[in-house]
C-alpha cells in the first residue's frame, strides 16, 4: 500500500499511520527489485527449457528438469513464473470416450433426478464403465454402486466394453441379494 500511495502521500507519513518502520519500507523495496531480479533469471532458464521440449513441458516436467540440473526451486514459484509470462505445456491426453450413443435412439428417463441419496439399500444403484491400461492392453472395469450403502454391490472386467460386461455386473449385484422389487438403476453412458 506505501508503495502504491507514494505518489500521493509522502513515505514518511505513510509509514506512520502504518505502523512501519521507513527502514522496513526500503529494504522491502530493495528485495522487491531483487526477486525481480531472481524471478526473471528463472524465466529465462524456463524457457530455454521450454524451447528444448519443443515448447510441450508444463510445470511438472519443468520442475524435474530443473531439479535434474541441480536447481531448487519450488513449484509453485515455477508455476507462477510460467503463468505471469504466459509459457504453457502442451496436454495431449484425450478422453477416449466409451460409448458413442446412438442419435435414433430415444433417451431413458432419469430415475434418479440427480438425488444421489438412498434411505434403504438396495433401492437406487448407480454405475460406470471405466478402462485401465495393462500390460495385455485395456481392461475394462463395470462396477455398481448402492447409493444408500455406499458399496460397490456388484463388478465385472473384461478385455471389452459391450454391453454384456454391464450386465455381468449387474447379475453380481442381483446375485448378491438385497435389490429391493423397482430397484432404480441409474447410468451415465
Amino acid at each position: 500500500m506505501i508503495h502504491a500511495e507514494k505518489a500521493n502521500y509522502p513515505v514518511m507519513l505513510l509509514c506512520r499511520v502504518l505502523h512501519v518502520t521507513r527502514s522496513s519500507y526500503y529494504a522491502w523495496r530493495e528485495g522487491e527489485a531483487a526477486r525481480q531480479a531472481a524471478d526473471d533469471a528463472l524465466a529465462h532458464e524456463i524457457t530455454v527449457l521450454h524451447i528444448a521440449s519443443r515448447k510441450t513441458y508444463g510445470v511438472p516436467r519443468i520442475h524435474a528438469e530443473l531439479r535434474r540440473l541441480g536447481r531448487r526451486v519450488n513449484r509453485k514459484r515455477i508455476a507462477r513464473v510460467m503463468r505471469e509470462r504466459d509459457i504453457r505445456g502442451v496436454t495431449r491426453r484425450k478422453r477416449r470416450s466409451l460409448t458413442r450413443p446412438d442419435a435414433k435412439a430415444k433417451p431413458a428417463p432419469d430415475l434418479i433426478g440427480r438425488d444421489f441419496h438412498a434411505e434403504h439399500p438396495g433401492t437406487k444403484l448407480v454405475g460406470d464403465i471405466t478402462y485401465l491400461p495393462t500390460a495385455e492392453g485395456w481392461l475394462y472395469l463395470a462396477c455398481w454402486l448402492d447409493l444408500a450403502t455406499r458399496e460397490v454391490v456388484g463388478y465385472a472386467m473384461a478385455d471389452h466394453h459391450r454391453a454384456e460386461l454391464v450386465v455381468d455386473a449387474l447379475d453380481m449385484a442381483h446375485g448378491r441379494g438385497g435389490l429391493e422389487p423397482g430397484c432404480a438403476v441409474h447410468s451415465d453412458s
